[in-house]
């Protein structure tokens, strides 16, 4: 781990490792602050770019939590099991969650788009698949 964004410092620490172990990392897991790509491809040649699931369902959710201040639904703990995994959740919490979702169509909707998003995330697939499968989305 690098405690930097500065990609001077990264390419600096990353490039300590021989050209023979760079060229052997097939990929790279990271944020989705902009600068990583430029710096990956520089220092791994052969490594693909993923970014982690965490980030790219981090503006999904705070979507989701405008949505439910938008339509009033303050019932305590409903920003917890809206941002939960639906896989994760409790028989108590599905419960609650069945009462929350049912205050509104759209916090509804907006709630099974985010599951359906992160669904696509979670399967083992190919580039090609994921992009097919946004795109339906």
């Amino acid at each position: 781990m690098i405690d930097s964004h500065k990609q001077v410092d990264m390419i600096e620490v990353l490039s300590q490792q021989p050209l023979e172990v760079r060229q052997k990392v097939e990929e790279v897991r990271v944020d989705m602050w902009g600068g990583f790509p430029k710096f990956v491809a520089k220092v791994f040649p052969n490594a693909q770019i993923v970014f982690d699931r965490f980030h790219v369902m981090k503006p999904v959710n705070e979507e989701l939590n405008k949505v439910r201040q938008q339509v009033n639904m303050t019932l305590k703990g409903s920003k917890f099991i809206l941002l939960k995994n639906a896989v994760d959740l409790t028989s108590e919490e599905r419960i609650k969650l069945d009462g929350i979702l049912s205050h509104s169509p759209r916090l509804r909707l907006t709630y099974e788009l985010k599951e359906e998003f992160r669904t696509i995330f979670e399967r083992r697939q190919t580039v090609e698949q994921g992009k097919e499968q946004l795109l339906e989305w």
